[in-house]
């Protein structure tokens, strides 16, 4: 049964240049609306990020209409339907009704329809089946609106078909409890991708870790994982034991939602670990190296260590692999989030500037040592000299450079 119900802040809907898509690809006997999660974050009142637009029009009518209008149509994949019409800069993805004909659990077949009731029961939750026509108006096929409602993610349909036409579907209903979710996981779809997680094998890593990612930093990701991991799930996914006390205790201290930091206190306590997420979850560069940089997590970085020991332990790591330490040792502590030592000890960055050496090559070379292996040691002898005595500069690094040289 279709239930409607009238979006309270539509005039967003007139407004160039989303008004003159919508027109285009509603008209003339096609018909076109916004769908999935825009439609479900407007009704929550929430900032929306890309839109997305369902038509009837078949993909090279849609290539048509919009090139008509003087819009860049990009077919970046007409096997799915799927064309990005970009209207005075903005992208919007504009797709073809489908129903699918057949999958393999990674990605399916599909024939194209002009029912939206079919488009609709392809898709993943009932939150996600919303649609939104150019006047306001919401339509729900799926329940979606009462489970938005209740606060429940909740599949469309049978959850094991759902979850057997894409498997990557199990991390979604997760991280949709995690962040839309009241109470408990709904127990059917908790259930089914218990029963189905040996399909997460078979999902490409770079997919993993987009969903885990955004999981790990959604409101309610703490208590969400726990159920994962009793569910036998967060192990399949991170290739060793979760630490979710640890995760728990992180996210109390990490107000900014910082993913990768998050992820190193699930799951990383030596290098190895690091090592282990890299490959499994195919991390960018930028991820890989953090976790590289934070190493082994023990002993811990503690208030314990003082203050000269610390800004040690600053200068060698960089400013933020030593606040990475310094904040997992503090979740791992167990301390609160208003402990004043370790509040030190992580604004210790910024309190004490990291120096550079007051030294160079050319000091060496000027006093006689030649460029090569004799250079290199004795740049390294003055630079421990220099950290352990403090980081002085001005004379008392000078006679450093000197006691180096003989």
């Amino acid at each position: 049964m279709t239930v409607s119900a009238r979006l309270d802040d539509a005039a967003w809907l007139t407004a160039s240049p989303l008004r003159e898509v919508l027109a285009a690809f509603d008209s003339d006997g096609e018909e076109a609306r916004i769908a999935g999660g825009a439609v479900r974050d407007a009704w929550l009142g929430l900032p929306r990020g890309d839109i997305d637009i369902a038509t009837t029009a078949l993909p090279d009518e849609t290539m048509r209409r919009a090139r008509a209008a003087g819009w860049k149509a990009v077919p970046t994949g007409l096997d799915h339907g799927t064309v990005t019409v970009v209207a005075e800069g903005q992208p919007f993805e504009v797709t073809t009704l489908r129903r699918d004909v057949a999958t393999d659990g990674r990605r399916a077949v599909v024939a194209f329809t002009r029912d939206w009731a079919e488009d609709v029961r392809r898709r993943d939750l009932t939150m996600n089946g919303l649609t939104l026509d150019r006047d306001g108006c919401i339509h729900d096929l799926v329940g979606g609106l009462d489970d938005l409602k209740a606060g429940r993610a909740r599949f469309i349909g049978d959850p094991h078909e759902r979850i057997r036409e894409d498997y990557l579907r199990i991390l979604r209903f997760f991280r949709f409890h995690a962040r839309f979710g009241r109470g408990e996981l709904d127990r059917e779809g908790l259930a089914a991708a218990t029963a189905e997680r040996a399909g997460l094998a078979t999902l490409s890593r770079e997919r993993v870790r987009a969903e885990l990612l955004k999981l790990l930093v959604a409101p309610r990701a703490a208590e969400t994982l726990r159920t994962m991991a009793e569910a036998g799930l967060l192990g399949l996914l991170l290739g060793g034991a979760p630490r979710v006390r640890r995760f728990e205790r992180m996210v109390e201290l990490d107000g900014a939602g910082d993913a990768v930091l998050r992820l190193a206190a699930l799951a990383q306590v030596v290098t190895e670990d690091g090592e282990r997420l890299q490959r499994r979850l195919r991390l960018t560069n930028a991820e890989a190296r953090r976790l590289a940089a934070i190493g082994d997590t023990r002993p811990p970085l503690t208030p314990g260590v003082g203050e000269a020991a610390a800004k040690v332990a600053l200068y060698r790591l960089g400013r933020q692999a030593f606040e990475d330490r310094a904040r997992l040792g503090w979740a791992d502590a167990g301390a609160t989030p208003r402990d004043a030592a370790w509040a030190d000890l992580v604004a210790l960055p910024e309190r004490w500037p990291v120096p550079k050496p007051p030294f160079a090559a050319g000091d060496f070379i000027a006093r006689g040592v030649a460029p090569g292996p004799a250079l290199g040691r004795a740049l390294r002898a003055a630079e421990e000299a220099w950290i352990e005595a403090g980081f002085p500069a001005g004379e008392e690094a000078k006679a450093l450079i000197d006691a180096a040289v003989r």
